[in-house]
């Protein structure tokens, strides 16, 4: 006889009905964002065929309002945004698949507010890849999520991309954590406590797959006790990730005790199945040309990042990344 409790059994029929209910959202999703597709894919043929002027497209949501009532969602700006939706990505086999996983709040929020393809499609992959609400979405646009990404690629040691190639995908050169309301003079203590009062926001900035293990994780070596600063675990590459807090600059000293530390949890924390443990060193500023030295020669998986407390200027980030596309733009040949 099963040892199961009545819950237990329960519980899995309310998982099979979640799961059926999401993918039933999921369907209607698809369905809907395939007729905006539609619709303002024929929208845009009628307009660039000289056969409508945007008067007409008036004159549509007026009908349809009018023939159809209790229809929503078909005003006049709604349908030209359709015509631009479809104008945006029509064509482009690599993305025209996201658009139809996410929201049709979340597709405006990316066409409205992304100024170049590339940035449009970094947005529709990590919207879909990390489930982000719409608050969440638009909080990555202020941050300049992309302008940092492209600009400043994550400091890693050797190790890592022969390890965990992944992982460059994964972390982030710079973490904003400015959900923890931390003045700019603060103490260690401070943004340990913040980021433990503020989990939920850090695992979101960390990204989906990180799980938390643990604050001040305990480690005995030799009789000795040690604590880490804080213990995640990465589902997606299979491995501990240990993040030391640092409320000064990088010093290349700290490399030191961070494979201490990844070394005592491969040894006695990691189990069979799992890879080698990644360690990360969150700084509050980092010279990039002192991290290179450092890690250069680094026998530990780890990798180097800031953490910023306030928004940045995203002004800025942007004029600084159209001088970088400007820069690396592929010469014409001549003639």
């Amino acid at each position: 006889m099963s040892n199961l409790t009545p819950d237990t059994h329960f519980a899995e029929v309310a998982k099979l009905i979640a799961a059926a209910r999401q993918r039933a959202v999921q369907s209607v999703n698809t369905t809907l964002i395939e007729l905006y597709w539609q619709v303002g894919e024929y929208i845009s043929r009628k307009i660039e065929a000289a056969e409508w002027g945007d008067g007409v497209v008036t004159q549509l949501a007026d009908y349809l309002a009018r023939t159809q009532p209790g229809l929503s969602g078909f005003t006049r700006p709604n349908l030209f945004r359709m015509r631009q939706f479809y104008e945006a990505y029509r064509g482009d086999e690599k993305v025209s698949p996201l658009v139809r996983q996410l929201p049709w709040t979340h597709n405006l929020i990316i066409l409205s507010q992304s100024k170049r393809p590339e940035e449009r499609e970094f947005y529709l992959r990590m919207a879909a890849q990390e489930q982000w609400s719409k608050r969440e979405l638009e909080r990555q646009f202020k941050t300049a999520l992309f302008e940092r990404v492209v600009l400043n690629p994550v400091k890693v040691s050797p190790v890592v991309t022969q390890i965990h190639p992944e992982a460059l995908s994964v972390f982030k050169d710079s973490y904003l954590v400015e959900f923890l309301g931390l003045p700019q003079s603060h103490a260690e203590a401070d943004l340990h406590h913040g980021l433990l009062h503020k989990l939920k926001d850090f695992l979101i900035e960390l990204g989906r797959d990180f799980c938390f293990v643990g604050s001040e994780y305990p480690l005995q070596v030799g009789g000795r006790d040690f604590a880490l600063d804080l213990l995640f675990f990465h589902r997606g590459l299979n491995c501990l990730v240990a993040i030391e807090l640092k409320v000064g600059r990088f010093e290349p000293e700290y490399l030191g005790k961070l494979g201490f530390y990844l070394e005592a949890l491969d040894r006695d924390i990691k189990k069979p199945h799992e890879n080698p443990a990644i360690g990360v060193l969150l700084c509050a500023s980092k010279d990039d040309e002192v991290v290179e030295y450092a890690l250069s020669r680094s026998l530990s998986p780890a990798l180097i990042a800031e953490y910023q407390t306030q928004l940045p200027n995203k002004k800025l980030l942007q004029a600084k990344l159209h001088e970088f596309y400007l820069q690396n733009a592929p010469e014409e040949d001549e003639a």
